[in-house]
């Protein structure tokens, strides 16, 4: 005899309860060669956020990046980060704005705890002031999907700085996105020879329109406006650099 069972919730989970269970070696119901709901799976990723070419009404044209690789599971990861810049024309070698190696823990669900070692420098170069530093971050995602990167770094010498990035992604269609991005760096101790003044030092904000042609690849068009405050200013200004700039640029996103 024929019994037929509805399709309403009941009915499903009537119908899976009467198929045959197959015992998985870490001992749940499940074919054999499932993994285990629970086990931690050790992944890597590499994601260029911003690999770009830098056309400023002040200054030289730069070549900029944003990098970011991890290695790990859901809980624990070590991350490598990198900001830095290479300006055209200056006969100098490409300078690390951050080079940071970091260990990871999630502590939220949107929230990862790390800390690590960083440097600040030349490319494999000594044209640029080098020095090494400890820092302390936060990374997540605030409500409204704005991700958000705060860093607490203190220099081998002492010195005490921090920043705060965050990000929005406007998704105008499926493939063509507007992106938001504001960074603040502040100081609590001057550093003449990176350009870095005590209290608010530079506030950052950009706008990218980008256009997925896949998953992994994003080209996207923008354009910034930066201002230095304070003793940062100062600085500037007796190097004979501009405190205000703004520019446009075009770049890529990429992972893989």
């Amino acid at each position: 005899m024929n019994i037929r069972i509805p399709m309403t919730t009941a009915g499903i989970l009537l119908a899976v309860a009467t198929l045959p269970a197959a015992h998985a070696e870490d001992g749940y119901d499940a074919p054999s060669d499932w993994p285990s709901p629970m086990a931690e799976h050790l992944l890597a990723m590499a994601l260029f956020d911003r690999l770009e070419y830098t056309l400023p009404d002040e200054g030289e044209k730069a070549l900029a990046w944003d990098f970011k690789a991890w290695y790990g599971g859901d809980i624990n990861r070590v991350y490598l980060k990198s900001e830095g810049d290479n300006v055209q024309g200056d006969g100098e070698d490409a300078e690390f704005e951050s080079l940071e190696l970091l260990y990871s823990r999630l502590i939220d669900d949107f929230w990862e705890l790390q800390g690590g070692i960083g440097y600040q420098g030349g490319v494999f170069s000594d044209d640029h002031a080098e020095r090494a530093y400890g820092v302390m971050g936060l990374q997540g995602v605030m409500p409204y999907g704005i991700e958000t990167d705060l860093a607490l770094q203190v220099s081998d010498e002492g010195d005490v700085s921090a920043s705060v990035e965050g990000e929005y992604s406007l998704h105008l269609t499926q493939r063509l996105y507007l992106q938001p991005r504001t960074e603040i760096a502040v100081a609590a101790s001057e550093v003449e020879e990176f350009g870095v003044g005590k209290g608010l030092n530079s506030v950052r904000v950009g706008l990218r329109l980008g256009y997925e042609v896949t998953r992994r690849f994003a080209p996207y068009v923008g354009a910034y406006w930066e201002k230095q405050y304070g003793d940062t200013a100062d600085i500037s200004r007796a190097d004979g650099d501009a405190t205000e700039d703004t520019g446009v640029v075009a770049g890529v996103r990429m992972w893989f």
